[in-house]
């Protein structure tokens, strides 16, 4: 019986304990630095000169908080969360305390909700075949013989990869390392290099990667077409920012930042011209 009272103290006792490591955890809140994980060569996301969209809409909380932002980069690729938000030496603070862009489904990180939703987007040349050319639907119906002389630059395991099966244009793809061990390769080379140079006659890539590099192209016109997902086949994702599970607090912080500046977050998402849809997923203006 004694034995028996005594297990039970220790379990209460543990529990207690465990319990008061999890509310301390909970009320983690940085003090004076937003200090950001990011990609150092992403845009239109991030990169070390601070010129990506995430950037900014880092600098804007930053400045309402009255803080400073310090940046942890390391190439958004695997193992991005456990060198950046997750990483922390023996009695060292974390390295960073919030990543601007994750999945809004994201198991990695707790992820805040939505603050923007885009989709993968076509990107083609206003010349040639597919000169006048402004929607998916249009595209699609050209001439097969037209279709079938197109050369599509997409990302392998991308959404892309199954839009294009769908839609019989498999032979068309012009295939893209979506992982790149090159530290100096960006997602927008497919646009900004290929495209441009008339190397591939169209893209396939997320949102915000053509709406950015379809503007910054000036040898010749491009048209950003957003494409709308099909049974079986998502194109359009909702994202969010990310903290570590445990800082609850700090997520509930992140979260009033994004409901109360929404507009101005809408305002920088627009001038670097991502494509957003509404909570239906239909385009916004």
């Amino acid at each position: 019986m004694i034995c028996r009272l005594l297990d039970l103290r220790w379990s209460v006792l543990l529990a207690a304990f465990c319990t008061g490591m999890v509310a301390a955890q909970e009320q983690y809140l940085p003090e004076g630095v937003l200090k950001v994980c990011q990609d150092p060569n992403n845009l239109p996301f991030s990169n070390t000169k601070g010129e990506g969209f995430e950037n900014q809409i880092a600098e804007l909380l930053a400045a309402k908080l009255g803080w400073q932002v310090e940046y942890t980069s390391f190439p958004q690729r695997m193992g991005f969360i456990r060198n950046t938000l997750r990483f922390k030496l023996p009695g060292d603070n974390y390295r960073c305390d919030l990543v601007m862009g994750i999945p809004a489904n994201y198991d990695q990180a707790a992820p805040t909700r939505p603050y923007f939703r885009s989709t993968y987007a076509l990107v083609v040349a206003d010349s040639g075949a597919t000169k006048g050319i402004k929607s998916e639907a249009e595209f699609l119906a050209l001439p097969r013989e037209a279709l079938s002389a197109l050369r599509i630059g997409v990302y392998t395991r991308s959404p892309a990869s199954p839009w294009m099966a769908k839609h019989a244009l498999v032979d068309q793809a012009q295939l893209y390392l979506t992982l790149n061990a090159d530290p100096d390769q960006y997602p927008g080379e497919i646009i900004e290099r290929d495209l441009a140079a008339e190397k591939i006659d169209a893209a396939i890539v997320w949102g915000p990667i053509a709406g950015f590099f379809a503007k910054r192209v000036t040898s010749r016109p491009l048209r950003v077409i957003p494409l709308v997902s099909e049974p079986g086949i998502p194109l359009d994702f909702e994202i969010a920012m990310g903290v570590r599970h445990e800082d609850k607090a700090w997520k509930a912080k992140v979260q009033e930042l994004l409901d109360t500046h929404q507009d101005e977050i809408r305002a920088i998402l627009r001038k670097y011209h991502v494509p957003l849809l509404d909570k239906d997923g239909k385009p916004q203006p």
